[in-house]
């Protein structure tokens, strides 16, 4: 008996000792660093320490990353040899699980008519540049208006994808988006005053993300009533001070930016390779986003349908009427087909969709074969004297003429003015020395037999000159502010390609069974616009590769 209380003593003392010894580390409001606590309510560091993962924006889903085998693993009958299949790796991101639609696009325009009203002279432009061009629909043979004239805007359209927008117009689409979740995350977890978004808005009174983590004062035109006027309890330090009045990125409740797929995300989600991930094996021969090399399904209660929305031949756009049609001539509203294992809705057919990569024919994965993008610019915020950042005003909008004409506003009141790095930037950096980086180790002089002036410090090296030589069409402005077009009409020019080429993927309405297969590429002018590419969104994923806590199989 004596043994038996002496056993209980001896454990209760253990449990006691081991209670006390992990007191300090058990909880995730204390430091492992200093032991301080985080989160004090008379102030210090303050960080979301509750952070789960990060939560899914509207429209998106999840897509899961991994290797795979980017570019055209069947015969490749045209000899293009423009995707030749290269062993990738695409981190975790989220894909919009349907092209932007014309009910999404005009969402966006009714924001722009409200904040920056078309009839004042000083923000028309502002509209005007984000009106998609309904034009496209025109055909000098074929009859189009009710198309040029509805499309867009009737509702009996309004899932059908978005056409007729540039890529520079998808990717102002983009930003336009993140600051308006932003926004009403902010408001939902009361570091805004609620519906301020639609209350309280004005060109020279904006939300902008960037703004808002770098100087939160300056966004709504420096509003203290919209951005003190949420619904969260006011805090104070041991001396009285307010603080956490403003979210931070530490917070974990601004979300990263919406903004365009990479090529290589863009193929890799069309794929939907589920069994990639099965045992670590690469089955690299998928031609469609779906299982098999038929366009038609095989499956017994829809045997025979069309599983994308494409040209299935000359003069056939769908099909017979009311037996093989594949239920559209033209675009078809989105899901409208099975989506593929990722959950993705017309990721082949429908519309071809924009890309953020500049277009070359060579993917560089000798050089990376991790997150490959073409395309990066890099900038930096511009800095008033007195060390704030400088947030631009309705005053300082400055206008882009582009190669076609069309005038676009090169940013937007309440924005971060940006400006390029510079060598001091990039001194002695090894992982890039210039701003703009959309022909590094091809067409730069690096990349051709001028490689020994690659590094005078005197050389404009951001052109394509020596590799791919193409036209040079000008427009400017004369005295009386009308448009000059000069046409480059030299014999000598040898390419099309150039820094201001976007590629698009996906096949459409428009184009032959050929081009839907994801591994496909082209290339057209980022200012410019058609009836047959769309786009949709991307948003990268912070944090932990997979969704909750995938364990090892085995």
């Amino acid at each position: 008996m004596k043994n038996i209380i002496n056993i209980r003593i001896a454990f209760a003392l253990v449990l006691s000792l081991a209670m006390v010894g992990c007191k300090r580390s058990s909880s995730s409001n204390e430091s492992r660093a200093t032991g301080w606590k985080i989160n004090d309510k008379n102030g210090g560091f303050q960080y979301n320490t509750n952070f789960k993962e990060q939560a899914t924006s509207p429209g998106l889903v999840f897509v899961e990353g991994g290797t795979f085998t980017m570019g055209k693993v069947q015969d490749d009958p045209m000899h293009d040899w423009n995707n030749t299949p290269s062993q990738l790796h695409v981190q975790s991101f989220y894909m919009d699980e349907t092209e932007v639609t014309n009910k999404m696009y005009l969402e966006y325009l009714d924001y722009l008519k409200r904040v920056y009203p078309p009839d004042d002279p000083n923000y028309r432009l502002i509209y005007n540049s984000a009106l998609p061009d309904t034009l496209v629909w025109r055909n000098r043979l074929g009859y189009s208006e009710m198309m040029t004239e509805n499309y867009l805007r009737h509702p009996g359209y309004g899932e059908y994808p978005v056409v007729g927008v540039s890529w520079i117009q998808a990717v102002e689409f983009a930003k336009w988006r993140t600051d308006r979740v932003n926004e009403l995350y902010l408001e939902e977890a009361g570091y805004l005053k609620r519906d301020a978004r639609l209350t309280d808005v004005s060109a020279d009174a904006t939300f902008n993300t960037d703004t808002y983590i770098n100087s939160p004062s300056s966004t709504y035109g420096g509003n203290a009533e919209v951005l003190e006027g949420g619904k969260k309890r006011p805090q104070t330090d041991a001396e009285g001070n307010p603080i956490n009045i403003y979210a931070k990125r530490e917070s974990g409740v601004v979300s990263p930016e919406y903004r365009l797929p990479s090529e290589a995300e863009w193929e890799y989600a069309a794929l939907g390779l589920s069994e990639l991930r099965n045992y670590n094996t690469i089955r690299g021969r998928k031609k469609y986003p779906w299982s098999g090399q038929y366009t038609r399904s095989g499956k017994r209660k829809s045997r025979g349908d069309q599983l994308a929305n494409f040209k299935q031949g000359k003069g056939d756009y769908g099909g017979i009427a009311g037996w093989s049609d594949d239920g559209a001539d033209i675009t078809n509203a989105v899901k409208s087909y099975a989506p593929n294992d990722f959950g993705i809705y017309d990721m082949a057919g429908n519309v071809a969709e924009w890309v953020a990569d500049v277009y070359r024919p060579i993917v560089d994965d000798e050089f990376n074969d991790f997150n490959y993008y073409r395309g990066n610019v890099y900038t930096k915020n511009a800095i008033n004297e007195d060390g704030t950042v400088k947030v631009l005003t309705t005053q300082d909008i400055v206008y882009d003429t582009l190669s076609n004409g069309k005038i676009v506003p090169r940013n937007l009141p309440g924005e971060i003015l940006q400006l390029p790095i510079t060598k001091d930037d990039s001194y002695l950096r090894t992982n890039f020395d210039t701003s703009d980086n959309r022909n590094f180790r091809d067409g730069d002089k690096r990349s051709s037999r001028y490689y020994s002036d690659n590094f005078d410090e005197s050389d404009d090296a951001s052109g394509t000159r020596q590799m791919y030589n193409s036209p040079n069409h000008r427009v400017e402005a004369d005295s009386t502010g009308a448009l000059v077009r000069t046409y480059d009409k030299s014999n000598d020019r040898t390419s099309l390609i150039n820094d201001n080429v976007r590629v698009y993927k996906g096949g459409s309405w428009k184009d032959r069974a050929y081009w839907i297969d994801p591994a496909q590429r082209r290339y057209f002018p980022q200012d410019m616009a058609t009836d047959y590419i769309g786009f949709r969104c991307a948003m990268s994923r912070v944090g932990s590769k997979s969704k909750g806590n995938n364990k090892s199989r085995n």
